[in-house]
């Protein structure tokens, strides 16, 4: 593996970036490592500025799950393209990617399409307050809902506590209201809402946690959230950012048996672009302005760039019905690694849900953000770093989710097991 491009790029890019990257995760400082510097991708591989080439489960996150530069994509984007990049004004084509959206999940009645994962989350706490009239807002330890400032909160020292900033430049007025519990406790959760009975406004969840790693949740907990919420007049917000229409085509609320009031979209529903969405009853959408009088606004909401990727990403997906391949390439995927790292000794844990999974090193079960903090990061940066080099691009972190997409095939899978039997790390 050659670095000297890499390197370069890095350097001059911390003489005008802050830190050299546009969204820290990117640095690899996670894994003490310095970043690569991507010149173009297709399918399943990247190809860095040295010429390296990697077979990607990372897959930008999360939202190239046709893979990367898909044909079928691409050409709906020149399309739109030709026509113009953004325009200010409504078009038919938010409109269609709205009743795709609102046809997948059955939870959604109305959808507002922002410009980001963050802008979703934002749009769905703003309006749950503005229907209930309540401040209070319960997150859960682990779980990310973009770097908006009342939900970058960090937990006191009691199971069930108000949050503190979790970085600077965010006013402890702006997070008093978040109260953070453990992910996976229902218990505590009935605790709270006795505690601060006709005071929370909303329960935000990932319904499948991917940003501790994946976390599933264990049966009876999402029931548990909707049972709470529905007795004490709260919303209850999904946030699918990462699970929407990955898992599968719509929501996971299907499969767990339950419904939102409100649900956050993003990564797929983009098809590589930047958009987000909120969605849900139209008792609650239709008091975002300009019908009620809860304000949301944003000019590059629905560009139609972004949203004739989704639409075409969205069609493939529902045309092709690729998930139950996707899921059984994840699970013989996990299964290779798990068995080659139990040769080696080594001890780990593999959180799998559909095509997302992650790998601890940890001997779990890895059910919360207490036990996924017990992982040993040395080891995955270890482990990072020699997979890199062995051609695998994988998240530069211990505590995020893996990806298969279509264009994975059974020999990138072999590769991806064998370089676990033989990297030294």
């Amino acid at each position: 593996m050659v670095n000297k491009v890499n390197s370069r790029l890095f350097s001059q890019a911390q003489k005008v970036i802050p830190g050299g990257v546009n969204s820290p995760v990117r640095a690899f400082k996670a894994v003490g490592a310095k970043p690569i510097f991507i010149e173009k991708a297709k399918g399943q591989y990247l190809y860095d500025a040295d010429a390296n080439k990697y077979i990607d489960y990372c897959l930008s996150w999360g939202p190239m799950i046709l893979g990367h530069a898909r044909r079928e994509v691409l050409d709906e984007v020149r399309k739109v393209m030709a026509k113009g990049t953004s325009f200010g004004i409504p078009t038919k084509l938010e409109t269609q990617l709205a009743k795709m959206i609102v046809q997948a999940i059955a939870s959604v009645e109305k959808v507002r399409l922002v410009s980001s994962g963050t802008e979703a989350v934002m749009t769905a706490i703003r309006l749950a307050r503005g229907c209930t009239g309540r401040d209070k807002v319960i997150k859960f330890i682990g779980c990310y809902h973009g770097h908006v400032d009342y939900m970058l909160v960090q937990a006191g020292s009691g199971a069930m506590t108000f949050g503190a900033p979790s970085s600077p430049g965010v006013p402890k007025d702006f997070t008093k209201h978040t109260i953070l519990l453990p992910y996976n406790d229902p218990g505590t959760l009935k605790k709270a809402f006795d505690k601060y009975a006709g005071k929370i406004a909303a329960v935000i969840v990932e319904p499948v946690a991917g940003n501790m790693g994946v976390v599933p949740p264990e049966k009876g907990f999402l029931k548990a959230l909707r049972k709470m919420c529905t007795k004490n007049g709260s919303v209850l917000i999904f946030d699918e950012v990462i699970t929407g229409f990955r898992v599968r085509y719509g929501s996971v609320q299907k499969l767990f048996g339950v419904k939102a009031d409100l649900t956050c979209l993003g990564k797929i529903i983009g098809g590589g672009f930047p958009i987000g969405a909120c969605g849900g009853k139209a008792s609650l959408m239709d008091n975002l302005a300009p019908q009620g009088k809860v304000y949301q606004a944003g000019t590059l909401s629905g560009n139609p760039v972004c949203v004739a990727a989704g639409i075409a990403t969205l069609k493939l997906l529902k045309a092709q019905n690729p998930y139950p391949s996707l899921e059984l390439a994840a699970q013989r995927l996990c299964g290779g690694i798990s068995e080659a790292l139990a040769e080696r000794r080594v001890e780990h844990t593999i959180n799998r849900v559909a095509s997302m999974f992650t790998l601890f090193f940890n001997p779990g079960p890895v059910t919360d953000y207490t036990s996924a903090a017990r992982s040993d990061t040395a080891r995955y940066a270890g482990y990072f770093t020699a997979m890199l080099k062995a051609g695998i691009y994988l998240p530069p972190s211990q505590f995020e989710a893996c990806f298969v997409s279509t264009q994975h095939t059974r020999k990138d899978l072999s590769k991806t097991v064998n370089a676990v039997r033989k990297i030294v790390f």
